[in-house]
Formats: C-alpha cells, structure tokens, sequence
C-alpha cells in the first residue's frame, strides 16, 4: 500500500520553494555586501561634507569682500551673522546684510560649523577678517577643519574631536594651503 502514495510526501518530487540552509546563504552573502558597502558610504558622506564646508567658506569669504564694498565705513563684517538676514524678507543693512543665506549665517550646515570674524588692525574700521569652520563630530561629519583669512587662499588643517573653528588670523595662518 505503500507504493500508492503519491511522491510529493516521500522527497522533494514537485515541490518548490528554498531550503532553509539556502536562505541562510542568502541572509549571509548581503551581510557581507552591507559590511564592505557602509564604511564606504560613510566615507563618502564625509567626503561631501568636507566639499560643502570648503565651498562654503569660500562663500563667506566672498560675501565679507561684498561687505567690505557696501559698507566701507565698517569694513569687514564683525560676524557671521551680519553676512546674513532673515529666512524672509531680508532687507541690506550693516546689520544684516543679506548676501549669504540664512542657514549658513546661522553657523552650522552639513556637518560643520562656521565662523567669521572681522578685526580691526590699527584702526577703528575692520581691515582683516577670518571665515573658518570644524566639523561637529569628527570622523562623522568631517575630519579637517578649513578657513580663509583676507588673502583669500583656502587652508586646511586635519580636524581634532571637540575642534573649534580657526578664531583668528594667526591660527588660520599655521593651516595648510589647499591646493
């Protein structure tokens, strides 16, 4: 009686599907994808945010050369801040002077956080100025700090953790030229 039972209960015969020692191949051939793949997402990351807080500084070096031009009586901007405006209805003054925008005027963006500071050497009117910025989690967000003083040459200096962004002229001196 055996013999009339039919194939499909005794062995695999028509049955379809995975084994459970082949999706264990499966689960263990994308664990190891993921844990070569993420590290380098994570570089990558870093990477851009690096971009964008060298181009930015870049912008706030521009825009305190902008502000130096319309406001001659003051000079470089005393702050971040005063290179900026509202989120809205901005309107130039010495104060705010609208020509970088808001996020960036509030000091962090991408990771990084931003300082510009003018300086008056000998004088009543700003004539020096420094735009810097250090990641806000080393190895996370970023690993080198950058900056610019009124020379206009982008520096860099590898990122230390609880890193602050070059204060003055003199520190952004001691950085390296990018080139």
């Amino acid at each position: 009686m055996i013999s009339q039972v039919p194939k499909r209960f005794w062995g695999r015969g028509t049955s379809r599907g995975f084994s459970l020692i082949e999706l264990l191949i499966v689960v263990a051939i994308i664990l190891i994808i993921a844990a070569i793949a993420i590290p380098n997402f994570l570089r990558a990351k870093i990477a851009a945010n690096e971009s964008s807080a060298a181009n930015s500084v870049r912008k706030i070096a521009t825009a305190q050369v902008a502000y130096n031009a319309a406001f001659p009586t003051i000079g470089y901007a005393p702050a971040l801040a005063n290179l900026g405006g509202p989120v809205a209805g901005c309107v130039p003054s010495s104060a705010t002077a609208c020509i970088v925008d808001f996020v960036l005027a509030s000091g962090n963006k991408s990771g990084y956080q931003f300082l510009s500071i003018g300086f008056a050497q000998g004088g009543a009117i700003n004539n020096a100025f420094v735009a810097s910025s250090a990641p806000q989690a080393y190895d996370v967000s970023g690993d080198r700090n950058f900056c610019v003083i009124t020379d206009g040459v982008l520096r860099f200096n590898p990122g230390i953790p609880g890193g602050v962004p070059a204060p003055d002229v003199p520190t952004c001196q001691t950085y390296l030229t990018l080139q």
